[in-house]
């Protein structure tokens, strides 16, 4: 038999970064000599955001998701003895997206690298950091600008680079439908070349330039064959707008390119070892299909809902693509799943669906006007609550989590806080006293001088980029570089979705939210107010908001009056917002890993103003061991992924604020 001519495999990366840049750099290295193809780079929240390690903002969080870079010596460490004119590399950076691309021109620069020749992208997408991810820092305005300019710049002077993903993946992950998040995607998609045709940098004819460079970066959930025809659908549409919107007749730069990471929000803390089918079965979907293959992979580690995972879990789902790429016989076939008139209906399905929400979002004047109203965000809100109650209602199966619960000890997690990897604390001091020694050492006049011409060009009409390169030649810092263009543009803070979302579970007699509504309203007659007051706060840098709002949601629902006034607070503005509303509990909700530090400062703070009786939630993904020192501290309780029943949630918070209080347990069962 004649041996088939096998497709050139996807690249292969792992999502990587931590503690330092020299730790980060040393990982790198040897996943490379494992048989990953590419890098893909993980920047800690201070970086993601515009803060420099030793701005108050940045406590606990230094080093804790990512990797630091503060200035061109971060990232000449970061990618030391890698030559970056040979790799792929892929930054998942989007405020900040400008100037971490060009801290990276310069290091490559400085190898004596070409810039023509380098490959790789740049995440670059602020719309789903408003709705999602929340690492944005600039109104949506002179983000949108920021995104040109880049986008011009690269294609004139760095043309293989990728210079925005436009990323649907967290969309997802804060309850998109696929419908919801093919439209919400393509929206932002059409905002963008909108942006970059309008803005009269790109002449005509290189406009196909520009839309070949746009990429993807999408997620793949277990619902396998709705994800594979997501992935046709997503194809089928960009395919059409580029030609009838942008009249690009060229098919291969109406090619619809995505990279990938599967799912990390159905990633389970209980039974964590199914994470791994499920992981493999969420590739599946997103390589089986030659005609919507992905052109990069990236998967997470099995245990993501635990912490931060090993660099021996990393090999494991990198092992994991190579044993489908070269052991199976996948890339030697033409896509399977050509004529399946199965398919074929479904992706026909999200076709039509999308197009008339993409076609809603259009009226409404766009991508950046839907985010401005709140539109978006409540509607992914309301997704995500309608799937939570899906979930506690058993509608939706998770195996582990709520059927088929019975369990075997598990060896893999026998030693649970050996089972993920911690940042040492004393990281975040080494980091900022380098930080401060960098300032110190580098050409003052220089970096002033620098600051000066970005903040012009920002209040001008320039391309900001090549004003930005010269701030990383001139020793700036990621921080200056932010604050410079804060004081032009300023911060935006961007809806909640909270208090538009409709009601996800009612309260029917005889229900559990009923009876926890029972609870609610009892307790505060006993209390003698109107109604109990939670105050839902987001400490630190993490923007993950999606726990926080599902439990703000879920507590309106129950009869609290709730607090919740986004993310990126610090623990003085929330103790404050504690005191002014006259609370009767206080969650907080961290998934960064700064909850050693940030929840003992709330407490110490309500303390120190005589409101120590104020109970105080945690929940995240919090090791064992630190909650315990949680408690130890004096939270009343922590909750963490295996504690997926939210109206639960909410009647253990009603029975602190009792207990707090001193008053009787209530016999009501919920």
């Amino acid at each position: 038999m004649t041996e088939r001519q096998k497709d050139r495999p996807w690249l292969m990366r792992t999502y990587a970064g931590h503690s330092t840049a020299e730790a980060s750099n040393e990982l790198y290295r040897r996943n490379l000599a494992k048989g990953q193809t590419g890098l893909s780079v993980a920047f800690d929240l201070p970086t993601q955001t515009g803060y420099d390690p030793d701005h108050i903002l940045a406590r606990g969080e230094v080093g804790r998701v990512g990797v630091p870079v503060s200035h061109l010596g971060d990232m000449r460490r970061l990618f030391q003895d890698i030559p970056l004119e040979q790799m792929n590399t892929s930054m998942t950076i989007n405020a900040t997206a400008m100037w971490l691309l060009a801290l990276y021109q310069v290091v490559a620069e400085e190898q004596g690298a070409d810039p023509t020749k380098l490959q790789g992208t740049t995440q670059n997408d602020i719309v789903k950091e408003y709705l999602s991810r929340g690492t944005h820092v600039f109104p949506p305005v002179p983000s949108l600008r920021l995104t040109t300019d880049m986008i011009t710049y690269t294609v004139n002077r760095i043309p293989k680079w990728n210079p925005i993903n436009i990323c649907s993946y967290h969309l997802q992950e804060a309850g998109a439908t696929p419908v919801q998040e093919i439209a919400y995607a393509m929206s932002t998609a059409i905002a963008v070349l909108d942006a970059v045709r309008d803005s009269g940098q790109v002449p005509k004819e290189k406009f196909g330039d520009v839309v070949a460079r746009i990429s993807f970066f999408v997620n793949a959930g277990v619902r396998f064959i709705e994800e594979m025809c997501k992935m046709r659908a997503f194809s089928r549409i960009w395919d059409r707008v580029t030609r009838e919107r942008y009249g690009i007749t060229n098919a291969k730069q109406r090619r619809f390119r995505y990279g990938v990471q599967v799912n990390s929000l159905g990633l389970t803390e209980a039974q964590p070892e199914n994470n791994v089918q499920r992981i493999v079965l969420e590739m599946l979907a997103v390589t089986l299909s030659k005609d919507a293959r992905a052109r990069a992979v990236q998967l997470p580690a099995w245990n993501e809902a635990l912490g931060l995972p090993r660099p021996w879990d990393q090999q494991w789902s990198l092992r994991i693509q190579q044993v489908l790429a070269h052991e199976s016989d996948l890339l030697e076939y033409e896509d399977i799943f050509a004529g399946s008139h199965v398919i074929e209906a479904k992706v026909d399905s999200l076709v039509e669906e999308s197009l008339a929400e993409i076609d809603r979002i259009q009226q409404m004047g766009g991508a950046m006007a839907a985010v401005e109203s709140g539109y978006l965000k409540s509607e992914l809100v309301s997704s995500h609550a309608a799937r939570r109650a899906r979930i506690e209602g058993g509608e939706e199966k998770i195996v582990g989590v709520n059927i088929y619960e019975t369990t075997e000890p598990n060896p893999l997690t026998s030693d649970l806080d050996g089972a993920i990897m911690t940042v040492d604390p004393a990281n975040e001091a080494r980091v900022v006293a380098a930080l401060h020694e960098w300032r110190d050492n580098r050409d003052e006049a220089r970096a002033t001088e620098a600051l000066a011409a970005l903040k012009k060009a920002a209040a001008g009409t320039e391309n900001m980029m090549e004003a930005t390169v010269e701030c990383a030649r001139a020793g700036v810092t990621t921080g200056e570089w932010s604050w410079a263009l804060r004081d032009v543009f300023g911060e935006f803070r961007a809806p909640t979705g909270v208090s538009s979302a409709p009601v996800a579970v009612t309260a029917e007699p005889g229900s559990t939210l009923a009876l926890v509504r029972e609870k609610v309203t009892r307790t505060a007659g006993d209390l003698g107010v109107g109604r109990l007051r939670l105050l839902v706060g987001k400490p630190g840098l993490d923007g993950h908001s999606n726990g926080a709002e599902q439990i703000a949601v879920r507590a309106r629902d129950a009869g609290f009056e709730v607090v919740y006034q986004g993310i990126r607070l610090t623990p003085e503005q929330i103790t404050d917002a504690a005191l002014a509303e006259d609370v009767h509990c206080v969650g907080l909700s961290i998934l960064s890993g700064s909850h050693a530090e940030l929840v003992p400062d709330v407490l110490h703070r309500l303390r120190e103003a005589g409101a120590p009786d104020i109970p105080v939630i945690a929940g995240g993904i919090i090791p064992p061991a630190d909650a315990a020192a949680l408690i130890e501290a004096g939270v009343a309780a922590v909750f963490t992924p295996k504690d997926f029943g939210i109206t639960e949630i909410i009647g253990r918070i009603v029975d602190e604020i009792r207990k707090a209080n001193k008053l009787d347990p209530l016999e009501v069962s919920a």
